[in-house]
């Protein structure tokens, strides 16, 4: 088990941000707290690959949007925000070995549109991902079943909806479009518990602002692992997006 992650840059605080107001990011803070989320994947067993810095790309730490992997197929991503199109390269040749395969224009596609729970990939239709970008992914990857699905109150579909280890699909209400999309949706009562990354067995990493969805995961038989990243929650930032998690001959669940 191998996780991509890109350490954040000096202009980090210069992110983008579409449905939150901008507030001050502490980039020494968010240094730490990103250090604290890769040690997460070691202490469980994990291999920690760095994707070559882009320090010239503020958003950069948030490595999966660049690309969206299942099983031996890495779909290189074309963001609708077109500053962050140059994030690519660098995770590109991080995926040596894969069969890469690209969105082209007039597509788009982030890779924090795309939830994978077993061979079905959903894919939010928003911001950043259009129409022809879903269509694309779909032609790439034959084997998976494509859902497209509606995203109108956050930045992506993992901003709104995660899964656990048993393939539920979890969300705070107020932030999911259409929850009847998912055939077993669990509602989080804390809008950062809707974000986790399955790190093996019962074991989920989440985010400490979230306590009382851990609790939540606890009653349920689940071992929460909590990292602190408030300042890139700053940022529309959450647990998910700042890896991207490789399993040998798997297609996921990859959280």
């Amino acid at each position: 088990m191998i996780t991509l992650v890109r350490r954040p840059g000096p202009r980090l605080a210069e992110g983008l941000v579409t449905h939150v107001e901008r507030r001050e990011v502490d980039v020494g803070l968010a240094l730490r707290q990103w250090e604290s989320y890769v040690d997460a994947f070691a202490g469980h067993g994990w291999a920690v690959a760095e994707v070559a810095a882009a320090d010239d790309c503020p958003d950069a730490v948030f490595v999966e949007d660049p690309v969206v992997v299942f099983g031996r197929t890495a779909v290189l991503a074309r963001s609708g925000a077109v500053a962050r199109r140059a994030e690519t390269a660098g995770v590109e040749a991080a995926l040596a070995g894969y069969d890469i395969r690209r969105i082209e224009p007039p597509g788009t596609l982030d890779g924090g549109d795309v939830l994978e729970v077993g061979d079905t990939l959903y894919v939010g239709r928003s911001g950043r991902t259009n129409d022809d970008g879903i269509r694309q992914l779909a032609a790439h990857l034959p084997a998976a079943t494509v859902v497209p699905v509606p995203v109108t109150r956050v930045l992506h579909l993992k901003s709104a909806v995660t899964a656990l280890p048993d393939g539920t699909v979890i969300g705070y209400p107020p932030l999911v479009a259409d929850p009847a999309v998912f055939p077993h949706f669990l509602a989080v009562p804390e809008e950062t518990g809707a974000h986790v990354v399955l790190l093996g067995g019962d074991t989920v990493l989440m985010a400490a602002s979230a306590p009382r969805t851990a609790a939540l995961f606890e009653a349920r038989g689940l071992a929460p692992v909590t990292v602190d990243i408030s300042e890139f929650e700053k940022l529309e930032g959450c647990v998910t997006c700042l890896s991207v998690r490789l399993r040998a001959g798997e297609g996921g669940p990859h959280g």
